[in-house]
């Protein structure tokens, strides 16, 4: 299973590269994002008792729609998985394994649509990797959306707030202290500095 996963963490390495070179926007999603997911996946898979071979594919492969340009953001979860069928096919994936990798990818938009710990390893490791990689988020309000920084503090504190409800109640318990030193300092909220 190792070799699979450094195949798949290779595969995913290289076609963010390609994002990177080819796209208007020069995004990496690799440095940006997919490996903060990855990191923080491993950990929620060991804290849970979550298959950890599961959780790492599909941390690795949850965005792959978004890297490979395929169909709109929108619904990368539903072409991120028919995608990730096919890259799994190729590299002779066991089935069952393929099966609950491509639930993680399919589910990981919400840690409210999880049907087994795995994905909701994923869900909320996606989540956490906005966290671990905050200027990202600030690129994104300014690049992606268009906030003023007038009102990036607001933007910001909406984002983490539906961030962190997003979260399933394990990770949220988990995370909350975490959570409240970043709002107080990041966006400079009051009632979190009280709190922590």
């Amino acid at each position: 299973m190792e070799k699979l996963i450094e195949n798949i963490k290779e595969y995913v390495r290289n076609k963010s590269n390609e994002y990177k070179n080819n796209s208007d926007d020069h995004y990496d999603f690799w440095e940006e994002h997919i490996k903060y997911v990855y990191q923080e996946a491993i950990k929620l898979a060991e804290k849970y008792g979550a298959d950890s071979s599961i959780v790492q594919l599909g941390a690795l492969l949850h965005d792959i729609a978004l890297v490979e340009k395929v169909g709109d953001r929108k619904e990368h979860h539903i072409n991120g998985k028919i995608w990730s069928d096919k890259i799994l096919e190729e590299y002779h994936c066991p089935a069952d394994i393929k099966k609950k990798v491509l639930g993680c990818v399919y589910h990981h938009r919400s840690s409210k649509n999880a049907t087994n710990i795995e994905e909701l390893c994923v869900c909320d490791a996606d989540i956490l990797a906005h966290f671990d990689n905050i200027p990202m988020l600030f690129y994104s309000a300014f690049s992606r959306n268009n906030i003023s920084l007038n009102d990036v503090r607001q933007w910001r504190l909406e984002c983490f707030e539906k961030d962190y409800s997003d979260l399933s109640d394990k990770t949220q318990e988990y995370f909350r202290e975490k959570y409240e030193m970043i709002k107080a300092i990041i966006i400079n909220d009051e009632a979190s500095r009280d709190r922590i």
